[in-house]
């Protein structure tokens, strides 16, 4: 059958590297006090439609043999943000505020595959939501620990260094505000095309929309304007403008990018093209990319949203980022820059001498395992020979002989040694496969 595009599947080698991917970004998470939620696949379609550009894409779902007008209200969620607004809502009151969250699941666009871009991915979020209020300082916080996250999956598994590009919606808005653009969010979510179009496509269309020739050039100035050590002040001011909202968004975003750059000085930088075309952020916004893999695009995302999430009553503004699991690892993974080491868990190959010897060699096995060694037992008892080329086309390191007290074989050396199941273990490195990089 031919494969669905926008679908991806790995090989069990490339499933490993997307796992232990999993484990770090959900370790690194716990660490910093995230508590993990899951939440449903389906929402009500009026709920997706109403956060910006987004409504063409939603996948609907309704039974096959459904009658008309029947479950045809619901949709695939296309991202963990809004499911998450909707289950802050569900639960408050069983919730303490703040409320720190991490949550790993796929999602679902219908959107034109391509590299990095698929119609069923995985993506790793963590917010911070409170009550009412939310101190800035969270929204640096979730900046550093998505950043720490990176950094283990580039020491760990070998991806690229990262660049984190932050802003804020207030600057842009105060800025759009003040130069008479009648409205930001609709001239915001052109200009958040800049990287994928360039300036010529995006001052087209602004034309469109009915804005000047000399607004057009002052908002693409305005998104040239960037710093790798912070100070966008005096380019910022340079333009002549006083706006109250526009002040706020340029001392918020030079608190941020301080907070960040204490810790990671190597990989921020204020960059005020990023606008964020979602509907719901309201102050600081960040991209992230891969250096080195820059025609990927953004593959980590978020930002600030006051009022995404209320009841009428109650606000519970909130700040996250988003890690497009898939995004980052099917390119590296499709394109072989990253492979596993083998492609089962097994470290052992546990020989059968003979079928009536089999219950001897599932003994061996249950004493490797029980210690942790993972293991699986010959399917056949053929000749040796066969049994280790058996091991070797799945990149098993070791094979055991004999009973509990028997041999062991590293079949890359050839070596082989006396050995106690009940006491030898393996090297931490042939324990469980590991990342080659390319």
């Amino acid at each position: 059958m031919a494969a669905i595009s926008g679908f991806p599947e790995f090989l069990p080698e490339g499933r490993f590297i997307e796992t232990r991917a999993l484990d770090i970004l959900r370790q690194v998470f716990e660490l910093h006090g995230f508590a993990g939620i899951q939440t449903r696949s389906l929402e009500p379609l009026a709920e997706l439609s109403r956060k910006g550009e987004i409504t063409k894409e939603v996948y609907v779902v309704r039974r096959l043999h459904a009658e008309s007008g029947e479950e045809d209200a619901w949709g695939l969620h296309y991202d963990l943000t809004v499911p998450f607004a909707r289950y802050v809502l569900d639960h408050a009151g069983h919730l303490n505020f703040p409320f720190r969250r991490y949550q790993i699941q796929p999602a679902w666009r219908g959107e034109r595959p391509q590299e990095g871009r698929f119609r069923e991915f995985w993506q790793a979020d963590i917010d911070i939501v409170g009550q009412s209020t939310l101190s800035f300082h969270h929204d640096s916080e979730v900046v550093l620990v998505m950043l720490e996250a990176c950094e283990r999956l580039h020491h760990e598994l070998g991806i690229p260094p990262v660049l984190m590009r932050i802003n804020n919606r207030k600057l842009i808005q105060g800025f759009y505000a003040e130069i008479g653009i009648a409205d930001p969010l609709a001239a915001i979510q052109i200009v958040d095309k800049l990287p994928k179009i360039g300036e010529k496509a995006v001052g087209e269309i602004l034309s469109q929309q009915g804005i000047g020739a000399k607004e057009i050039d002052l908002i693409l100035r305005f998104a040239a304007v960037s710093s790798t050590v912070g100070s966008v002040k005096d380019q910022v001011q340079a333009f002549g403008l006083t706006n109250e909202i526009l002040q706020e968004g340029l001392e918020e975003v030079q608190n941020l990018f301080d907070a960040v750059h204490a810790w990671f000085p190597a990989n921020v930088v204020i960059d005020c093209k990023i606008a964020r075309g979602l509907d719901y952020y309201t102050g600081s916004v960040f991209e992230l990319e891969l250096q080195g893999k820059e025609s990927l695009g953004t593959v980590c995302a978020g930002g600030r949203y006051d009022s995404l999430a209320t009841d009428g009553k109650t606000t519970y503004p909130g700040v996250g980022i988003s890690f497009g699991v898939s995004r980052v690892f099917v390119p590296l993974i499709s394109k072989g820059d990253l492979r596993g080491s083998r492609s089962v868990p097994s470290a052992v190959l546990v020989a059968v001498d003979s079928e009536d010897q089999r219950p001897h060699a599932n003994e061996v096995a249950h004493a490797l395992r029980s210690r942790g060694i993972p293991c699986e037992v010959s399917p056949n008892s053929q000749k040796y020979g066969k049994q280790i080329r058996f091991a070797d086309k799945r990149g098993i390191p070791y094979v055991w002989f004999g009973s509990i007290s028997g041999q062991i074989k590293d079949i890359r050396t050839g070596d082989q040694s006396d050995a106690d199941a009940l006491s030898w273990t393996p090297p931490n490195e042939d324990m469980i496969p590991y990342v080659i990089r390319t």
